[in-house]
């Protein structure tokens, strides 16, 4: 790690001096978003591998931070069929599993006020995700394990909303993105390392293969800060010097590495600093920003602040995350089945499908893959979307949904004479296509969070640290609930769509569906 370089006696955390005036404080913000990934990255030296070391830790942290906060629903998911009666309509898990994250997504960013506890928040999550599978695992009537189910729901929800908006306590504005990117991809691996792990529980049944998958949640606090936590709540460990523990970097650990490269290249000497009075105000409850804070004072976001802040997002950022895909995965995927192929006809198709039923999961595993690539295109290196595109992922699966739901009902190729042949290119459009809405559903989650981190904050309360440090963890959290919205709408739509399909298909004479 970069060491510290000395602005004040005191080489820890600073804070602009309270007579400051507001045009140094906006100077230095504008410094740090004109710091780029070259200029952190690619210094020489120790300072370019101590950054290098950083960005490593972060990326790992908020990966793992992505994949254990989702990987619980998607286990939940996988396990739909163990977890109710058969006479029990699975959608219901489907609900029970999105509707309380929801309710986290608009109740705490719209009602709760004031800064973010995020220690304590993190904590709790965990315990509420861990307290949620254990009543799945040793209860085994049914509404018991429902209430499970939406403990761990409400946790998963606020939960995501509480590492997205961590991710904007980190600066300069790419370290943000680096982290929001990695996020990103650890939610799509939640996909096949949820489906991946309950294949391989399963046979120990479901008291023992959720119980073991509630031990999940407690890898959160060890990727954070453990000494944070403890001092949170039992307020044991001297708060002088917080050390954090394995892999997340503390946010001034960023910021400590651009006054160094700032230092260096004689930008900001001029700027005034003096070091903060103790150490024990900002872990009392709260991560501290990775930009200096200002004068303390207290900032609430009124609900006008809010509706102001929210009011021009509604189009550019939540209907692109108002998505079709689980309309697609949940109501028509399921009725998108064919004959098993035959192995003289076709070799490759016939090794892969070995009865009817083979064919859901294979949509899943291209849709889960799919969204896992895609998610992490940002930590891969791709470039982000530019922000005039970001309704295209959405416009593109409302076309693969119609077209889907054309396949499903009518069939593209026509059958008949040559109908194995029909089969075979229908599975592979099939097959593009459910790639390609993985794709547009992964590209639309990372692009649309990754843009928001980047937006410079208002002019008019640039001045104020504080409110702007508010304003982006709102502005982050406020637009979650679209994607949830869609989930949850496709859960309720799924249900009469995969049934009217499936009539559609015995009406021409297509008998695959009432088989399953």
């Amino acid at each position: 790690m970069v060491a510290p370089v000395s602005l004040s006696p005191t080489p820890d955390n600073y804070e602009m001096h309270p007579t400051a005036s507001s045009s140094a404080t906006l100077s230095e913000r504008t410094l740090l978003r004109e710091i780029s990934d070259d200029d952190f990255l690619h210094e020489s030296g120790s300072a370019a591998n101590g950054n290098r070391r950083l960005i490593l830790r972060l990326g790992l942290s908020f990966f793992l931070f992505g994949l254990i906060n989702n990987v619980l629903y998607v286990i939940i998911l996988s396990a739909a069929l163990d977890l109710v009666p058969p006479s029990t309509p699975k959608g219901i898990i489907a609900f029970c599993n999105i509707a309380p994250a929801l309710v986290a997504k608009v109740g705490w960013p719209y009602i709760l006020k004031g800064r973010i506890r995020y220690a304590k928040r993190l904590l709790g999550c965990c315990l509420l995700s861990a307290f949620g599978m254990l009543i799945v695992a040793f209860f085994d009537s049914l509404f018991m394990r429902l209430l499970g189910i939406s403990i761990a729901s409400f946790s998963s929800g606020l939960g995501e909303l509480t590492f997205l908006q961590l991710s904007t306590t980190y600066a300069p504005p790419s370290v943000a993105g680096h982290s929001v990117g990695y996020f990103a991809s650890g939610t799509g691996a939640a996909g096949l390392v949820g489906a991946f792990l309950w294949w391989e529980v399963r046979g120990l049944g479901v008291r023992t293969g959720v119980g073991l998958s509630s031990v999940m949640p407690f890898i959160i606090p060890l990727s954070a800060s453990l000494s944070r936590f403890l001092r949170s709540f039992f307020v044991l460990i001297p708060a002088r010097h917080p050390q954090y523990f394995f892999l997340l970097p503390r946010p001034s650990a960023f910021l400590e590495s651009c006054a160094a490269y700032e230092e260096s290249s004689a930008i900001t000497a001029s700027i005034p600093y003096t070091p903060l009075a103790t150490a024990e105000d900002d872990l009392a409850g709260e991560e501290e920003g990775s930009l200096p804070s200002g004068p303390k004072h207290n900032v609430s976001l009124s609900a006008s602040d809010k509706w102001r802040l929210v009011r021009p997002m509604l189009v550019r950022y939540m209907l692109p995350l108002f998505c079709f895909e689980y309309t697609i995965n949940q109501g028509i995927a399921p009725t998108l089945l064919y004959p098993v192929p035959s192995p003289d006809e076709h070799a490759f198709l016939s090794k892969i499908i070995h009865s009817v039923r083979d064919y859901y999961p294979l949509w899943q595993l291209v849709y889960q893959t799919t969204v896992f690539l895609s998610r992490s295109s940002i930590s891969i290196g791709i470039p982000p979307l530019p922000a005039s595109l970001l309704p295209l992922p959405a416009i593109l699966q409302a076309v693969i949904l119609l077209t889907l739901a054309f396949e499903s009902a009518v069939g593209i190729f026509p059958s008949g004479p040559g109908a194995a042949d029909s089969e075979a290119w229908s599975i592979t459009v099939v097959f593009l296509l459910i790639s390609l809405e993985g794709i547009c559903g992964g590209s639309a989650y990372v692009n649309v969070f990754y843009r928001i981190n980047q937006e410079e904050p208002s002019p008019a309360t640039a001045h104020d640290i504080e409110r702007t440090r508010q304003e982006r963890e709102f502005k982050i959290g406020s637009v979650g609930f679209a994607d949830s919205s869609g989930i949850l709408f496709a859960s309720i739509l799924a249900v009469p769509m995969e049934v009217a399909l499936c009539r559609q298909q015995v009406s021409r004479g297509k008998l695959l569906c009432k088989g399953l």
